[in-house]
């Protein structure tokens, strides 16, 4: 299995999970849940976000193929809804909306959809049709310490980066996942061609 690890698929796996799962675009929303004395356990947070995405990736092949759906069909649809979410974070507008029953702040909004929505489903398929497995799940536990530690320390982070390094950071990842969306979407077409 460690026979497969790549460092150029790993840290490309790390940065577009890191760019789709977004916890420093989320730090103001973190804030105000805590604000509103909706409490966030972050251990708890990212322990579920990190075992539903792992559940996903490993059962995800069995999902598609109930469907009768191919890996690059997935990732190219995928690299549709990772288009529009870079769409939200560039143009700062809201497609995918929030409305579920849940008020509990650890699980909702927080787990799902932010940490380990649709986004980051799709994303952990599209990358399984380019880069070995092992690549994709070392990236995505270097993002779950990375969630974790952004958790723990929302207000430090905050007063580092300042309202304005929040929104440069935000819209200088909506701009890489954009060029992502685009490459996942021509190179899983062309396959799909072929």
């Amino acid at each position: 299995m460690f026979s497969e690890f790549n460092l150029e698929q790993f840290l490309s796996a790390f940065i577009v999970l890191f760019a789709i799962i977004d916890i420093i675009g989320s730090v103001p929303i973190i804030i105000n849940l805590r604000q509103r004395e909706r409490p966030v356990s972050e251990f708890k947070a990212t322990i579920i976000s990190f075992t539903l995405m792992i559940l996903f990736f490993m059962a995800g092949d069995l999902l598609l193929k109930l469907f009768h759906v191919d890996i690059s069909s997935f990732a190219a649809a995928g690299s549709i809804i990772i288009f529009c979410v870079s769409l939200e974070m560039i143009l700062d507008i809201e497609i995918f909306k929030n409305n579920g029953p849940i008020k509990e702040a650890t699980l909702v909004p927080l787990v799902f959809p932010l940490l380990a929505g649709p986004g980051a489903f799709t994303t952990l398929l599209s990358l399984k049709a380019e880069f070995a497995s092992i690549n994709i799940v070392l990236g995505l536990i270097a993002n779950m310490v990375w969630v974790y530690f952004v958790l723990k320390m929302t207000d430090k982070v905050q007063r580092v980066l300042g309202e304005g390094g929040i929104f440069i950071v935000r819209k200088f990842f909506g701009v890489i996942l954009l060029a992502i969306s685009v490459k996942l979407f021509t190179a899983n077409i062309a396959q799909l061609i072929n």
